[in-house]
């Protein structure tokens, strides 16, 4: 039984008319509700300076606990690069027929290394920020993007260390030369189309394992497919030869940004520079950005809730 002395709530005293009136006069909207596209894009572009601010706090923050700190960053790919070259480039000798095999696999690893920890980043930026998507509100598109920015930030160092091992890797007894030359500027528009198309990847697989949590458990295993599919430890050219399976894997995405920083580095004959790749990077990069954007906006409503 309700208490005579309390007023009805606001919203019971007011006509719809009034109600109506009252949110137009106070830009009041409801909360959790998609904003339209235009509106979202300038919502995350205001917000241009958090998500840099959450970018640099996140790569400083992954290896505080460790001894070595920072200096992880450019020692995890180089193992990496390290081990790859030493199984497959010298024992199993996959890059048998080039003319710098340890070049070809150091480019190949830093470079994929850094879009595979972009979709890993993305693919747990909604699921691993539950409590703050659901207790303040901001586009959620600022989490993928601030994922792959982190990323980024963490690749810049990286890539000075890949260039010193590929231009040192011609005084190897067997390894052809890597002339430092103008070319080699012609990593960074490489790096900055796999930026886009791994945020465009980080918008799809965000979304995707926000809403089913089981795909994160498959996402090792596509990622495990793409590096032997995208020649990052052999010449696709090379193995598979250039038929329409070689064609088609030397042009999906992955592949084209490993050529392109490929051809900008290393003397091979078989990864001569080409303007079409570039066309190719550009518009995969496009593509997956606009694409990705769009699935992840259409899923603003769902994150924190399912």
């Amino acid at each position: 039984m309700e208490d005579e002395g309390v007023p009805a709530p606001l919203d019971q005293r007011l006509s719809p008319q009034e109600r109506d009136a009252l949110v137009a006069e106070h830009g009041l909207t409801r909360m959790g509700v998609r904003p339209p596209l235009r509106k979202y894009v300038r919502q995350l572009w205001e917000r241009r300076a958090f998500i840099g601010v959450l970018a640099t706090s996140k790569s400083q923050a992954r290896n505080q606990n460790s001894y070595l700190g920072q200096l992880w960053a450019v020692l995890n790919p180089l193992l990496n690069a390290a081990v790859y070259v030493i199984m497959f480039g010298l024992i199993l000798q996959s890059t048998r027929g080039m003319s710098n095999g340890i070049a070809f696999i150091v480019v190949g690893t830093f470079m994929f290394r850094f879009f595979e920890q972009s979709v890993v980043a993305g693919s747990r930026s909604i699921s691993g920020n539950v409590n703050l998507v659901r207790s303040v509100h901001f586009p959620r598109a600022v989490l993928p993007i601030s994922q792959v920015l982190s990323e980024l930030t963490t690749l810049v160092p990286a890539l000075i260390v890949m260039g010193i091992i590929a231009f040192s890797s011609q005084y190897i007894p067997g390894q052809g030369p890597v002339p430092l030359d103008w070319s080699w500027i012609l990593v960074l528009p490489a790096v900055a189309l796999l930026w886009l198309f791994s945020t465009g990847c980080a918008f799809l697989v965000g979304r995707w394992v926000a809403i089913t949590p089981d795909l994160k458990n498959l996402i090792p295993f596509v990622m495990r497919f793409l590096m032997y599919g995208s020649g990052v430890l052999f010449s696709i050219t090379l193995r598979v030869g250039d038929g329409p399976f070689g064609v088609a894997l030397e042009h999906q995405p992955v592949a084209v940004y490993l050529y392109l920083a490929r051809a900008a580095i290393t003397d091979e004959p078989s990864i001569p520079p080409d303007v079409t790749m570039w066309w190719w990077g550009i518009g995969w990069a496009l593509a997956f950005l606009v694409v990705g954007f769009l699935v992840f906006w259409r899923g603003e409503e769902r994150y924190g809730r399912d």
